[in-house]
């Protein structure tokens, strides 16, 4: 087995085995504490340019099934985990996660102590990290150190994650505009559930013609990345107010509240995972939820606003959901169609269609 190393920009290494693409990757090292998931996880595009470690130790066990991706390309940059499984055991199964790795061209590494690099992250947050060829074949380790501490990530990660060209999902229910930032499938699947008339568009679609398509409302997706190099979609957002019900998920929830006058700020070390506590403040009930993002709503920020906070999180207690008091419109920082993880939070997909239903007979009855 060849080996591979793991460099990070403060200049801790790890070195263990290579599998999936030969080629070297430099991106944002980050975790994320799902026991299963990792088809749906190396899939999201919310995970662009990031090198994700699995803090589960043995991953591969079910393999990869034609079912389970969020995405048709995977815009992940590199995978680590402490044990790969290539003999998967499921009924389901089509491939293993080293060949599926391989045909996409993403390098990963096991065989490394993903315990103490899942501390060292929480520790110090996300962190800069190169995957690349083992020790001995390194003239100067410390160079590459520097290389990556060095290294600028692009911020138009959005823009390489979103669909280049609109595109109906047809239903003979509600009309809803997606907004694709980075959209994940689980997302159209709940809404093709609900027979919604989806048209998905990119995420620098003006707000008239979206508002030519005639909604009866509109979702803000998921996507990666920082919501303040998304400055269009924010003045977007802006000229949809109370045009029609609006839905944000993730990156979504970010920008919505940055329409209203939010701001947004960095987590430590972010949410990433399928089993993060949330409560509804609203009905008092606790949720399971999947998440996955490295910023929060700022709640200071909300002075001034009409936004009102709906979720928190248990563990740090950062927002995670918002409503307006103005306008039809609500989000939430999670993923509430799972993909993976517990469905706890499925229902708020019913409430966007009753959002729509009361917004259409309001706007009937003023006919």
């Amino acid at each position: 087995m060849k080996k591979r190393m793991l460099i990070l920009e403060d200049g801790t290494t790890f070195e263990g085995y290579a599998f999936g693409s030969d080629e070297e990757s430099v991106g944002e090292t980050v975790y994320t504490t799902g026991m299963t998931g990792y088809q749906e996880a190396i899939s999201n595009p919310s995970n662009c340019g990031q090198i994700i470690v699995m803090t589960y130790p043995l991953v591969g066990a079910y393999g990869i099934n034609r079912d389970d991706f969020e995405s048709i390309d995977s815009a992940l940059n590199g995978i680590v985990v402490r044990e790969l499984e290539d003999e998967p055991s499921n009924f389901r199964s089509d491939m293993t996660l080293r060949e599926w790795l391989t045909l996409k061209n993403i390098p990963g590494i096991e065989g490394i102590d993903t315990r103490k690099l899942t501390r060292l992250l929480r520790e110090k947050g996300p962190l800069k990290g190169k995957l690349t060829a083992a020790e001995e074949q390194i003239t100067n380790v410390e160079k590459e150190v520097k290389t990556v501490k060095n290294t600028e990530f692009p911020i138009d990660l959005v823009a390489q994650v979103s669909t280049k060209r609109p595109y109906p999902s047809p239903g003979r229910g509600e009309r809803v505009v997606v907004i694709d930032y980075g959209m994940k499938h689980g997302i159209l699947r709940e809404l093709n559930n609900r027979d919604c008339d989806v048209i998905v568009v990119p995420y620098h679609t003006p707000a008239d013609e979206i508002i030519s398509l005639f909604p009866d409302g509109i979702v803000l997706t998921n996507g990666p990345g920082n919501p303040v190099h998304v400055e269009e979609a924010v003045e977007t957002i802006q000229a949809l107010h109370g045009k029609a019900p609006i839905f944000g998920i993730g990156l979504g929830h970010q920008l919505l509240a940055m329409s209203y006058g939010a701001k947004t700020i960095k987590l430590p070390s972010g949410h990433r995972g399928s089993n993060i506590p949330v409560k509804d403040l609203k009905t008092n009930r606790t949720e399971l939820t999947a998440q996955n993002h490295g910023y929060t709503v700022c709640e200071k920020s909300l002075e001034g606003t009409p936004l009102q906070v709906t979720h928190i999180a248990l563990n740090d207690k950062s927002i995670e959901g918002l409503e307006s008091t103005k306008e039809p419109a609500f989000s939430v920082q999670f993923y509430p169609e799972a993909s993976p993880g517990p469905e706890d939070a499925n229902h708020l997909f019913d409430r966007f269609m009753k959002l729509m239903n009361a917004h259409n007979r309001k706007e009937q009855a003023n006919a």
